[in-house]
């Protein structure tokens, strides 16, 4: 049996022995996860760890190769994930399960059984508005999902697993793309939940979240349990240490001596069109420069990426250097020098179901070795592939894995090794760190950092504002579509940045600006 953590409240799960293996990669060696009633159970670990696997057996996505499960105190057999439904399991995916076409209430439609076929729309989108109101979460029932920012359409998958009255949630880095006081909010629910006797597995990499929120916490390491804790007898540096057995270095200095000519600039970016429209954005990036936008997500983050790689049309100018990028598509743009990182890894980023070797070939398919006339040369793509494998630590199988076999971490760096890898003159990064690890969030900080030091000029958007502060020479704030001054990050308010980020008229004065700048 799991070991007891001497509370005393009954098992609501227990998975003992859960074993799994992809070939040669083990991702879950002899697994023992007790989760009690009334509990929530911290679960962390590096990507690549395990937690996903071993989340995906319980949800019944993945049969484990030995093992068993044991749920209120009976041994069940979750084949699919509407065995786990109906057994009152529900999980909040890290990449979403919606149909993006659709609105958000048909959407938390299709994820409540026993509607019937002709469900009452109107009872449905009072109640998705009466939970949307307690969480705080801003819901429209008639928005298109496609529309919405990614932190809202992560909410709309946290609303469906309320409104289908699961017993034990799963909540796979549930608060991402949350600001404070819906991350606030949303604790408080699970709490709650928590408070009548259900359960919940909350897998995140905020530390500090973990540690507000959980009564227990285990730690996955090499596919094995690393270590249990209490949360009242540990610490930041405790579960660190064991989530990646070993000590972070720490973070490199910024490069001495000041940037160099303006790289990467633009002038009264406006746009329209679905999402929060840009207001006339003007920015300027340095060479060896990174500039750190923060910002709640869903404020024109997207739009503004998107603009600059010359995937939104946009009004106003952008210039690489001395070459004016204005009204060129993003293979225009990519060939000029301007590499993109977007958000959304699994959709945007990344193609599944092709392999290693073809994703870190995308860029450069249609151009020597690997194309030749009409010809693809698969022993190029496949060179190209071992190379960047090495050099930035992939972990996969090889170059024929599929990419959607790899877990979070090892995804982005095939993405970063993509970019980065050509050599780009600038770069724009939208949350590049979403969902990875301590160790892997490092290696792509530290791949960002050596493209500054090479000469590059970096936007790097994020909503966390200590990876605003980590990474960004100068810092300005995103608030629906505006973008504030930039401030050297020596020279940062981070009471005014807070104000900024909340939309505080005042904070926005061009007076203010002009004292902070």
């Amino acid at each position: 049996m799991a070991p007891d953590d001497g509370s005393g409240a009954a098992p609501m799960l227990e998975m003992l022995g859960i074993s799994k293996a992809y070939g040669t990669v083990q991702a879950n060696r002899g697994v023992d996860l007790t989760v009690r009633r009334g509990e929530i159970l911290g679960l962390l670990g590096e990507n690549g760890s395990g937690k996903s696997t071993l989340m995906k057996i319980l949800f019944g996505m993945v049969r484990p190769d030995d093992g068993r499960i044991v749920l209120k105190g009976q041994r069940v057999e979750i084949r699919s994930p509407a065995d786990a439904r109906r057994a009152g399991i529900g999980m909040v995916h890290q990449h979403f399960m919606l149909a993006e076409a659709m609105s958000v209430l048909d959407n938390v439609l299709l994820g409540l059984p026993g509607k019937g076929a002709w469900p009452d729309r109107r009872a449905a989108a009072e109640e998705l508005a009466r939970a949307s109101r307690a969480y705080g979460l801003d819901l429209d029932p008639d928005a298109a999902v496609e529309s919405l920012s990614f932190g809202m359409r992560q909410r709309v998958e946290i609303v469906k697993l309320i409104l289908g009255g699961a017993e034990l949630l799963i909540m796979d880095e549930p608060t991402s793309n949350l600001s404070a006081p819906e991350v606030g909010a949303l604790l408080a629910i699970l709490r709650r939940f928590a408070g009548e006797g259900r359960s919940v597995v909350f897998i995140s990499h905020k530390l500090g979240e973990v540690l507000e929120l959980c009564d227990q916490v285990v730690v996955l390491r090499d596919g094995a349990v690393a270590g249990r804790r209490p949360v009242a007898g540990t610490d930041r540096a405790d579960l660190a240490r064991l989530m990646v057995g070993r000590a972070m270095p720490a973070v490199p200095a910024a490069p001495a001596g000041p940037p160099g000519p303006v790289r990467l600039a633009a002038d009264s970016l406006t746009t329209g069109g679905p999402g929060i429209a840009l207001s006339a954005v003007s920015l300027d990036i340095r060479a060896g420069e990174v500039l750190a936008v923060a910002g709640i997500d869903g404020n024109g983050q997207t739009e503004l990426a998107e603009a600059l790689a010359g995937l939104r049309p946009a009004r106003g100018r952008v210039r690489l250097d001395a070459e004016d990028l204005t009204g060129r598509g993003p293979a225009a743009r990519l060939a000029a020098g301007l590499a993109y990182v977007p958000v959304d890894r699994g959709g945007t980023s990344l193609v599944p179901g092709m392999t290693v070797a073809e994703n870190l070939a995308l860029r450069d398919v249609a151009r020597p070795p690997f194309s030749r006339r009409a010809w693809l040369d698969g022993e190029a793509f496949r060179e190209r592939a071992r190379e960047r494998i090495a050099a930035y630590g992939i972990r996969c199988a090889g170059p024929a894995a599929p990419a959607r076999s790899l877990s979070g971490g090892n995804q982005q760096k095939i993405v970063i090794a993509r970019e980065i890898g050509r050599g780009p003159r600038a770069l724009v990064a939208v949350q590049p760190t979403w969902g990875l690890d301590p160790g892997a969030t490092r290696f792509v900080q530290d791949a960002i950092r050596a493209l500054r030091a090479a000469g590059g000029a970096i936007l790097y958007v994020s909503a966390e504002l200590e990876e605003v502060l980590e990474m960004g020479d100068r810092v300005a704030v995103l608030h629906a579509g505006r973008l504030s001054r930039p401030v050297r990050r020596a020279q940062l308010d981070l009471v005014r940045v807070g104000l900024l980020m909340a939309g505080d008229r005042d904070a926005w004065a061009p007076e203010a600006e002009r004292l902070a700048a």
